[in-house]
Parts: structure tokens; C-alpha cells; sequence
């Protein structure tokens, strides 16, 4: 069996001039990177006219060790409809350095449902991430060097907020000291790095509209408070006009092709359980404006990727999907009703009703919290049988949602065709999009809402730290932004243990901060962290270049 790698170095690419001519895009708007990469120019949206095509959101059930393959769907999605003449685009989210030599691998799908050349999209692209983490270092510079050039702005140095980004899970840094070895190499503080998709700069990107957008959104970053309590932002250090100097390029969305040609925009990358966990609005905007079918996909389950990129990234953008895909696994779903792993590949038709719940719950959300329209699109195994694939069927058909097969990672788009004619259906029908919450309300109560509306359980409970930083920012003038809750992608509760669909829990959020520039509330719950850590045996140790410069081991 081909691995992914070998499957995309066995298939011959286009030009990349061609694929933009598929897409309908000018070689006139185009930047290249090399044969098979290029960017696209900004102009493209202000003198591309015409009337928007159809958007999909592909999203899952709750992650599982077992694996689900949501951007594999997405992408053999995508294939799938360009098989059946439908013009068609996807937009999907650039891969992180920290999960490429971690745990989760790449995120370029897989098998022969893949967006190429993987290994440079996989590593380090067109340079977007390097940018993001330039422009946030950049920030955290003329922080601590105002301080040392006499503080003009009072900027307490124990209440800095900002912190310094790499990309790459490296729990070493996520608390240190600097700035120590005497007065000119700084004033020694407690600081700490996250992973560059955490950073509020890879959200701010992915939100932006214009590059005239983005400079004002830079400059409304919150880097810290004074000693009477203050916010103070990336526009009071003048520092927002250089950071949009690095981040100029990086705005401009990145084409690529799936292995069987479909034009791709891959752009931005914010985690989902940190962050908003979606790919650019302008990518998504560009691949509308060009396509009939814009198949893009959310981060992790559908109670953090799809619940923000409804209710953040789409009322931000004036978005309105017209169809969801969810993805599962049967094997996904045997984990979820209570099998261990070394187990799955053994018939359990009642394990898979149990975990099945989970599946039920995220198709509730989509239909009667969202107002969508919505498929079960199943990833199927080898080991999957007649006999559970009919038994959750059979449970979706109560919930008036069908259930299709996936078969993209092993046939490409021809795996795909039934999936593609149900998404082009549902296209068609009426739909009553709606919010999971109303902004204007409290943070509190936007909480409440989304624990008990999207997770299933009784209400969130703010900490005595929260509640107090809850209060300051609705004094500040925040109150009224959306709410991004960074919790556990592993269950709906923020306890990662807790698999299936639990319900009567609470939320505990031990922390709030303002993500002013990109214009949402983090709440974050449970032991979540915005630096990972590499697992005992990262990915990385599994990945080497042959003397022809050839990868191995990347996956």
C-alpha cells in the first residue's frame, strides 16, 4: 500500500497557471511560487464581479484516537462535484509545524484525496506562518523595549498580556523568564510563547477583509494594561503599520490543486480548540466569487470548528452556508460507545448506536441550533460492516438526515459521487441559518447559551477570577463580542475523558481575554493550552530526506 506522500509524488501535477485557469482566475492575479504554487492578488476580489456560488461547510463528530478524515472528505468532496461538471473550489486551512512533527500529522488529507505538492504545503508553504510569527515577535519587541526606553505609556510589566510565538509544540517555552543579565538586556519579566496558531495574529488574518482592515485590526491588539489599570494596544506602541508591512504578502490567499486538479485556496490555519479554527474569509470570499460549489471545512468537532465558523467567522463576514457535511467514522463512533481502540475492528453494532449519540447531537445542533441543512458523510473502513453501516442509517433516517458513504481516501472524487449529488440537493433547499447566541447578550449568558444550546449541559460557570475579568472587559466596551471558547476538542464537555454526549455537566471558565483585534472573547476552560507539547514519539522522528532530496515519513 502507497503511502500519502508516495500516492502525491506518483501524481503528476498542472501548472499552475492552468489550474487558475480552471478557476477562472487571470494570470494576471497571480504571484507564483515555483510550477505548482502561486498566490493570488487581492484585486482579483474588488474587479472579479458576479453572483456568489453555493457554500458547504464540512465539519465531524467529536475527534477520536480512531480518526475521522475531515479534510480528506473535504477534499474528495470537492473532486466529486468537479466530476459531475459542477464548478468547483475548496478553501481550506494551512498545517501547522507543531502537529506535522507531533501527533496529528499533516492536514492536506490523505490517499488519493489530497490538495498538492503535500510535503511543501505540509512544511513551509509560501511563508505565511513564518510572517504571522515575525509580525507577533515583532509586537513582543517593542513591548519590552518600550518599557526599557522609559515606559512612556506607564505599561505595568507584571500585567503584559502579549506573548511571544514559534511555531512548533515546544512545551519548554510555554513559561519563562527574560530579559535577565543586567539593565541593557532588558527588564527581567515572567513571560511565555504559544504555538503561531494561537496567536491572535493568525486570527486577525483569517478575519480580515482588506489589507486596510487588517492594519486597523493590528492596531487594536491589547498587549497589557498600565498601573491604573488601562488597556494599552499595538496602535499605542505604533507598531501596527510594520507588522502589516510583514503580514502584506501572507494576506494574499495561496492556490493550489488536488491531485486531480481542482483548484484549491489553502490560507490561515487558527486552531479550533484555541482559537476560531477556520481558513481566511477572503479565500472562502475568492473560491465564492469563482466557483458554483465553495466546499470548505472547520477544526475539529462540530461544537468548536463549525460552531465558530458559524458564529464568529460567519457573522463577522456576512457568510451563510446553504449545506453541512458531518463526518464519522463507524470505528470513530465504537470509541464512543466505550470501545478501546485495540478493539475496533470488531463488529459492535450496540457500541456504535451508543457512540452514535454523539453523531446525533452535533446533527441537532446543525439542524435546529444553525437552522442547516446537513448530511452524514461516513469515512468507511475496510473493517466496517453491512450491518452497522444499515444500524446508523437506520438511526439517522429518525433524525431525517441521510447517510452516505466516503470512499474518497482510497477512489478520489469517484468515492465521492453520492455524497456530491445530496450536497448539490440540499444546496437547493431552504434553509433558516441563525446564531447559536445573540452578541449583544452578557458574557455570561453567551456562555450559558452555547453550553447548554450546543454542548448539552446545564450552564458555564465563570471562576471568581473570571467573573471579575468578565466585568472589566464589558467596561471596556467588550462585552458585546462574539465569545470563542478554547475547550477540549476530545468531548463536549471541557473534560476530555468524557466521550459520547454527556449531559448535566457544567463549563468551568477559568479565564477571559479580549482578542480585540480579531473582535471575539477567549473563554478558556479546562486545562486547555495554547502551546501543545510533542507526544513520547513525535512524528518528527519518523521523517527523513533521502540523498536526492526526496521526504520520507511525512504523512
Amino acid at each position: 500500500m502507497h503511502t500519502d506522500l508516495e500516492i502525491a509524488r506518483n501524481t503528476p501535477l498542472m501548472d499552475i497557471e492552468a489550474i487558475a485557469a480552471r478557476a477562472g482566475i487571470d494570470e494576471a492575479y497571480l504571484e507564483r511560487y515555483g510550477r505548482n504554487k502561486a498566490k493570488v492578488s487581492l484585486k482579483l476580489l474588488d474587479e472579479h464581479t458576479g453572483k456568489d456560488g453555493k457554500l458547504v461547510l464540512v465539519t465531524a463528530i467529536t475527534p477520536t484516537p480512531a480518526g475521522e478524515g475531515k479534510t480528506t472528505t473535504t477534499v474528495g468532496l470537492a473532486d466529486a462535484l468537479s466530476r459531475l461538471d459542477k464548478p468547483t473550489m475548496a478553501a481550506l486551512r494551512e498545517p501547522s509545524l507543531g502537529p506535522v512533527f507531533g501527533l496529528k500529522g499533516g492536514a492536506a488529507g490523505g490517499g488519493y484525496a489530497q490538495v498538492a505538492p503535500m510535503d511543501e504545503i505540509n512544511l513551509h508553504f509560501t511563508g505565511d506562518f513564518h510572517a504571522i510569527g515575525a509580525a507577533n515577535n515583532l509586537l513582543a519587541a517593542m513591548i519590552d523595549n518600550h518599557i526599557y526606553q522609559g515606559n512612556a505609556l506607564n505599561l505595568d510589566p507584571r500585567r503584559i498580556t502579549w506573548r511571544r510565538c514559534v511555531d512548533m509544540n515546544d512545551r519548554q517555552l510555554r513559561s519563562i523568564v527574560d530579559g535577565l543579565g543586567g539593565r541593557t538586556n532588558g527588564c527581567p519579566r515572567e513571560d511565555g510563547y504559544d504555538i503561531t496558531v494561537a496567536s491572535e495574529i493568525m486570527a486577525i488574518l483569517c478575519l480580515s477583509q482588506s489589507l486596510a482592515d487588517l492594519k486597523a485590526r493590528l492596531g487594536r491588539i491589547i498587549v497589557g494594561y498600565t498601573y491604573d489599570d488601562q488597556p494599552v494596544t499595538a496602535g499605542d506602541l505604533k507598531a501596527a503599520g510594520a507588522m502589516t508591512a510583514l503580514l502584506k504578502e501572507a494576506l494574499k490567499p495561496n492556490l493550489v490543486q488536488t491531485l486531480e486538479h481542482t483548484p484549491v485556496l489553502v490560507h490561515g490555519g487558527p486552531f479550533a480548540n484555541i482559537a476560531h479554527g477556520c481558513n481566511s474569509v477572503l479565500a472562502t470570499r475568492m473560491a465564492m466569487r469563482l466557483a458554483d460549489y465553495t466546499v470548505t471545512e472547520a477544526g475539529f468537532g462540530a461544537d468548536l470548528g463549525a460552531e465558530k465558523f458559524l458564529d464568529i467567522k460567519c457573522r463577522m463576514a456576512g457568510l451563510r452556508p446553504d449545506a453541512v457535511v458531518i463526518v464519522a467514522t463507524v470505528r470513530a463512533l465504537k470509541m464512543h460507545g466505550g470501545v478501546k481502540k485495540d478493539a475496533l475492528a470488531r463488529e459492535n453494532v450496540d457500541a456504535m448506536l451508543a457512540g452514535a449519540e454523539n453523531l446525533r447531537r452535533h446533527v441537532r445542533n446543525i439542524k435546529d441550533v444553525f437552522g442547516l441543512p446537513c448530511v452524514v458523510a461516513v469515512n468507511r473502513f475496510p473493517d466496517d460492516t453491512d450491518a452497522e453501516i444499515d444500524a446508523l442509517t437506520h438511526a439517522m433516517d429518525a433524525e431525517g438526515v441521510k447517510v452516505l458513504p466516503s470512499e474518497v481516501w482510497a477512489k478520489g472524487g469517484e468515492g465521492g459521487l453520492a455524497l456530491a449529488r445530496e450536497v448539490v440537493r440540499l444546496c437547493g433547499e431552504e434553509n433558516h441559518f441563525a446564531f447559536a447566541y445573540d452578541a449583544a447578550d452578557s458574557i455570561q449568558k453567551k456562555l450559558n447559551d452555547l453550553t447548554a444550546r450546543v454542548y448539552g449541559g446545564r450552564r458555564a460557570v465563570l471562576t471568581p477570577e473570571a467573573r471579575k475579568q468578565a466585568k472589566r472587559l464589558t467596561e471596556l466596551g467588550y462585552g458585546g463580542l462574539p465569545v470563542c471558547v478554547a475547550k477540549t476538542q476530545y468531548s463536549f464537555s471541557d473534560k476530555p475523558t468524557l466521550l459520547g454526549a454527556p449531559t448535566d455537566f457544567e463549563i468551568t471558565v477559568r479565564a477571559l481575554r479580549v482578542s480585540a483585534g480579531a473582535g471575539f472573547v477567549v473563554a478558556l476552560t479546562g486545562d486547555i493550552m495554547t502551546m501543545p507539547g510533542l507526544p513520547k514519539v513525535p512524528a518528527a522522528e519518523n521523517i527523513d530526506v533521502d540523498d536526492e532530496g526526496n521526504i520520507t515519513g511525512l504523512f
